[in-house]
């Protein structure tokens, strides 16, 4: 590694780089099992805070298994011409309801871009895919500083 570091991204840089939404890695505890991990696409509502999730569940989903049951974290990434950066969100997932409040949910779905993407072994057309919200008990990042050369 060169002269690189790294640094603490405030609030406003996080909210920033987390944007209307993109992709990342979810993970969820699964009790002595090692935590089942899949890339996932996600929403961030800057308004609540709150990161949203579609997630592909069936009758053997190990995510809906472990989903509410114990912590999650999720993270998001990338690396520029200027260095590396990351989001590291953790609490716990909740799914959306449709006995919630209907206002709310619609409202912080509008204000999210969840970009879709195809990482199944299955026709999709065959998979019941539910949101999931998550109203991060942290939400922290990390960002490298590379010096002029």
């Amino acid at each position: 590694m060169d002269d690189a570091s790294q640094v603490v991204m405030d609030a406003d840089a996080v909210t920033e780089f987390l944007g209307t939404g993109g992709t990342g890695v979810l993970s969820l505890s699964a009790g002595d099992e090692p935590p089942i991990s899949r890339p996932v696409s996600y929403g961030f509502d800057e308004e609540t805070g709150w990161l949203y999730f579609r997630l592909a569940v069936g009758p053997d989903s190990e995510k809906a298994a472990a989903l509410g049951s114990s912590g999650a974290s999720f993270v998001t990434y990338e690396e520029t011409d200027d260095g590396w950066r990351s989001v590291l969100a953790t609490g716990r997932l909740a799914w959306v309801e449709a006995d919630e409040d209907v206002t709310e949910v619609l409202a912080g779905l509008g204000r999210v871009h969840i970009p879709l993407f195809d990482v199944f072994d299955s026709d999709t057309r065959d998979l019941e895919f539910r949101f999931v919200r998550m109203d991060p008990d942290s939400l922290t990042g990390r960002a490298q500083t590379v010096p002029p050369e």
